[in-house]
């Protein structure tokens, strides 16, 4: 009967006792399996032979005493990684599932005598699931163990958490390791893979003792590598994620002015039309890459860098493509080195299978298709990475006079004192616009048009006048510097990623990281405003650069007898206006979960802002410094904060931020944040500090595992549309007084409310992380009053009146978070404020004006 019902490759479903309708054989081989092993209890409708289903046919798995686990999960989280297995070629042998024979024995087992709900398989896979989402220690793990043990003599459960993590790693999809040279030269790799010297600098790939080996073969450095395609094979698996993997077609936005995942920037769409047949399976897998540098021991070390290289799915919808649990860990480049240039070296077996899977792909079975298997292929989209990072994955020097990776050779920059400073942006400008002709920026009318756009076969030309470099870090062989020619331009190498058959016609290849960015500038700009001696621009040296071009003169630097004096600049704060600014910062309280504590990063003298992270300065620029510091300096320097005269390259970068969101869509999914919190993931799996990225490696495997088994569980988790969400905070307005309140609704963007019927049965996670803002006036007992717009001077009128509120319905408005809100063309943003009868004296802001600490301060001539 069952004869008909073999797939193309003569396998069938075997029901016997050990395999459970898990795994598939031969024919020949399913008949000697039941006759060792005996048929499976409750399997009284052949459903998988041939006999159709009815309603009472549900799936049972036997229990050792004949008891039946009805459900149960775990029956389904190893039918779908058997029938992974079964669909490679090379099973079919009788010790194919040897490894699973652990798993069927939980699984059959009861967890405790009587009890047929849970199998203990699936009873500590739920406690190793709570184990990670409550952050258990492998301490409090082993006690629970214990304690239940005590409690209940018969349970059928692991000893130690040590038991339980192996039995969890044999649903792990496991990892390699790869021995590589003390100097970064090469891998013991393929047909290296035996030698005990390397290639390049002929040093021994083993540690020594005494000159001599020891008598374990230890090697100096291992890289791990999980492979990628039977991770991606995974999220076909389970129907969730199967579902979810086509969501870049099916959910996509409808609206040609809307982008809400990257499917809907300009790169993605020029790849379909270069690659339609590519394009044509929705099921194909888009990737990112993401490469940066941690120190897993925190503090106790500064010396040590390891370096993750990370992948993360553009198939999957908007709010869960860049969560932690759908990211993938490819790579594990261990340290305490940076790769640096030898980058390459370690990308080559992620490089090697990314082109077998856009060449061939990978056979996969597909949960939500009627079809089963189908061949799966994958490309990788683009790199995201820090600057320092894009340099060593891109091969463009972030450094010199030809900094930019976009302007390329064209970039605007020249030498002052001490450093190489990149101006002249007045070139991006309309050739009509107004201040191309503005002599105050450096006494010059700009008539120059802006960088050229080189397109990809301008870059393959480029990096054919490249010259290969040795590999490696050995002071003989590839430590030795060596010198670019001038038609090299800043070129040091031409990228690994060059292999790909797909990589040169990419329109946006490496992501210029926005968070990143955003804090240098932060940085940059609260040390100019706050005259802070570390961090400022403003330094005796940027004032000699003014003199020798000869602009600005009420800048320079001039001598008082024996002291050189420094005059104060309008884009910098007074002394009294330091302190009310970070009085201002002090003040403010968040939602919870919305930032940090920013009164932490206020010195004591309330005088600069300290140990700032990159959320701390995304919400300082996007929500307090607009309005902070209105009344604290000029409305010139207010309204566009653009008055210094010399940036690092960061400033420079700012100006391409609007053509890659155009090309790659929105930023969040291009941005370092989620990766960065993922390190912190991977930084709390060290248990071993003496091997800290095989401990990584190992918890990873485990974290893995429960991952997978956890999309099986039932969640019924309530959720709401993000239109539904409402926060508000208050922010102190120091230019009305210690009385008045930016009150701030924030109000989570309406985009993410999808509603497609396709996708109405899948869980939806909403974003809460970005927001728009619904803002009114409260006028309490005000008449009326003139609310700010950028482009009018401030001209409040109060009244006291009877008590009254009504929302704002005119176009009158004042500054607010433009990137936050989408706006029309005759509409601006809008805040509501109101005014409170009551002193709040945790947040009173002095408003006395001190212009006299704006006259001189003197400076140490050098």
């Amino acid at each position: 009967m069952a004869k008909p019902f073999v797939n193309d490759r003569g396998f069938i479903k075997c029901p016997c006792r050990r395999c459970l309708n898990n795994a598939s054989h031969q024919l020949e081989e399913l008949e000697s399996h039941i006759f060792r092993n005996g048929f499976m209890f409750g399997y009284n409708q052949w459903i998988h032979h041939g006999e159709p289903a009815t309603a009472n046919a549900g799936t049972t798995v036997a229990g050792p005493s004949g008891g039946i686990h009805e459900r149960d999960e775990m029956f389904d989280v190893l039918d779908d990684i058997i029938s992974e297995d079964a669909n490679e070629d090379a099973v079919g042998g009788p010790s194919s599932n040897d490894q699973y024979d652990d798993l069927f024995a939980a699984l059959r087992s009861e967890l405790y005598p009587g009890v047929s709900s849970f199998s203990s398989l699936n009873f500590l896979v739920k406690l190793m699931h709570l184990k990670v989402l409550n952050k258990w220690t492998n301490k409090s793990f082993d006690e629970l163990l214990k304690l239940l043990k005590l409690a209940f003599s018969k349970i059928d459960l692991v000893e130690s958490h040590y038991e339980a993590k192996k039995l969890m790693t044999k649903m792990g999809l496991g990892y390699s390791s790869i021995h590589v040279c003390k100097n970064d030269c090469a891998l013991f790799w393929k047909e290296n893979s035996l030698k005990d010297t390397c290639l390049v600098c002929s040093e021994s790939r083993w540690k020594l003792q005494s000159g001599k080996r020891s008598g374990k073969n230890v090697p100096h450095k291992v890289l791990r590598y999980f492979p990628v395609g039977p991770r991606l094979k995974r999220l076909f698996a389970t129907l969730k994620t199967a579902k979810l993997m086509r969501w870049h077609s099916t959910g996509k936005s409808k609206d040609n002015d809307v982008m809400r995942h990257p499917v809907d920037g300009k790169s993605w769409q020029e790849f379909d039309k270069r690659h339609p047949q590519f394009a044509g399976d929705v099921r194909n897998v888009r990737l990112g890459l993401a490469a940066d540098g941690f120190n897993p021991f925190g503090n106790m070390s500064l010396f040590y860098s390891m370096w993750p290289v990370v992948l993360t799915t553009y198939n999957l919808p908007p709010w869960i493509c860049m969560k932690a649990e759908y990211l993938m860990l490819s790579l594990l480049i261990p340290g305490p080195q940076s790769p640096g240039k030898d980058m390459d070296v370690f990308l080559r077996p992620l490089i090697d299978e990314l082109k077998e899977l856009w060449v061939h792909g990978l056979d996969t079975r597909d949960a939500a298709s009627e079809n089963g298997v189908f061949r799966m292929r994958a490309a990788l989209l683009w790199t995201v990475n820090d600057f320092p990072a894009r340099s060593s994955l891109s091969g463009w020097s972030g450094q010199g006079y030809r900094a930019c990776p976009t302007c390329n050779e064209d970039t605007p920059s020249m030498r002052v004192i001490g450093k190489t400073a990149y101006f002249g942006h007045r070139r991006f400008l309309p050739t009509n616009h107004h201040w191309r002709s503005n002599l105050q920026f450096d006494s010059r009318t700009e008539r120059k048009r802006p960088p050229r756009r080189f397109s990809t076969t301008d870059i393959l030309e480029q990096l054919r006048r490249v010259k290969t470099g040795i590999p490696g870090k050995h002071p003989n062989y590839g430590g030795v510097k060596r010198k670019r020619g001038d038609d090299e331009l800043n070129w040091r190498k031409k990228s690994i990623f060059y292999e790909l058959p797909y990589w040169a016609t990419i329109e946006l290849k490496h992501n210029l990281d926005v968070m990143h960015i955003e804090k240098n500038v932060c940085d940059s700009l609260l040390g100019t405003l706050l005259a802070d001696p570390h961090k400022s621009k403003d330094t005796d040296n940027a004032r000699r650069d003014l003199a020798k071009l000869g602009i600005r003169h009420e800048l320079h630097l001039f001598e008082d007898g024996n002291k050189l004096m420094k005059p104060a600049a309008d884009y910098t704060f007074s002394e009294a206006n330091r302190r009310k600014f970070c009085r201002f910062i002090r003040s403010v309280k968040f939602p919870d979960g919305f930032a940090s504590n920013l009164l932490k990063n206020v010195a004591q003298n309330d005088s600069r802002l300290l140990g700032l992270k990159s959320h701390d300065c995304h919400v300082i620029m996007q929500r307090l410094l607009p309005v902070g510091c209105r009344s604290l300096v000029n409305k010139n320097i207010w309204s566009t904060i653009v008055e210094l005269s010399f940036f690092d390259i960061m400033i420079h970068l700012v100006l391409h931020l609007p053509e890659e969101a155009i090309l790659g869509g929105p930023v969040h999914m291009r941005w370092m944040y989620p990766f960065e919190r993922y390190l912190k993931r991977l930084k709390d799996y060290v248990r071993n500090a003496a091997k800290p990225e095989g401990s990584i490696a190992e918890g990873y495997v485990v974290d893995e595992a429960l991952t997978f088994c956890s999309r099986y569980f039932d969640d019924d988790d309530q959720f709401i549309l993000a239109s539904q969400a409402n926060q508000v905070f208050y922010v102190a307005d120091p230019s009305r007084g210690p009385n008045w309140r930016v009150v701030q609704h924030v109000k989570h963007r309406s985009i993410w409310d999808i509603t497609d019927d396709g996708l109405s049965d899948i869980y939806l996670l909403q974003h809460n992380s970005s927001s728009n803002f619904t803002l009114f006036v409260d006028l309490g007992n005000l008449q009326e009053i003139n609310l700010l717009r950028r482009d009018q001077d401030v001209i409040p009128i109060v009244q006291p009146v009877t008590n009254t509120s009504r929302p704002i319905t005119d176009d009158s408005s004042f500054l607010n978070d433009a990137d936050e809100v989408e706006l029309s063309d005759e509409e601006d943003e809008s805040v509501e404020e109101y005014a409170d009868e009551e002193t709040d004296a945790e947040t009173e802001i002095d408003t006395e004006e001190d212009d006299d600490d704006r006259s001189y301060h003197a400076s140490d001539s050098d």
